[in-house]
């Protein structure tokens, strides 16, 4: 079966509780968000969000990705947070996003944003993985510029 990974990781100056609090405000996404323009939903492990998915200088995909991991941030150390789209079947094709916080020194976190693909249909993706590559860069640094110039 065919597999990709992206990874995209930028340094927020910034608290980790507070910049994973901006992540998961999902109402506020639409304000700084290029890459998913619009969530909903409730990170519970199990619950199905509601996901705008925008592709730099592509199209817009409407998902209702799987929660599949919450690891929340206030006083740890880290924070993670995975959620897994099918598309009909893991075989035919499976994304999961994931982003994976960390606090190398006092007040500056480490963000690490990434997609993991598999299945059959991988194959025909063709540029949908160099354009899901550039939303995620896109998307963190839009992420540090929103945690640096709210705390």
């Amino acid at each position: 079966m065919a597999k990709t990974e992206l990874r995209s990781e930028v340094e927020i100056n910034a608290p980790l509780a507070h910049v994973y609090a901006v992540l998961i405000d999902f109402r506020h996404y639409e304000d700084w968000n290029p890459f998913i323009t619009a969530l909903s939903g409730a990170l519970v492990v199990g619950e199905k969000l509601q996901l705008e998915l925008s592709l730099p200088e592509g199209k817009t995909y409407l998902l209702q990705p799987e929660v599949t991991q919450v690891v929340g941030a206030e006083g740890a150390e880290r924070a993670e947070l995975r959620w897994r789209t099918r598309f009909m079947s893991a075989s035919l094709l499976e994304a999961e996003q994931l982003f994976l916080l960390s606090e190398p020194r006092p007040g500056v976190t480490r963000l690490v944003q990434g997609l993991n693909f598999s299945g059959f249909l991988l194959r025909f993706a063709g540029n949908r993985l160099t354009l899901s590559a550039r939303g995620c860069v896109y998307m963190n640094q839009a992420l540090k510029k929103r945690a640096e110039s709210t705390r």
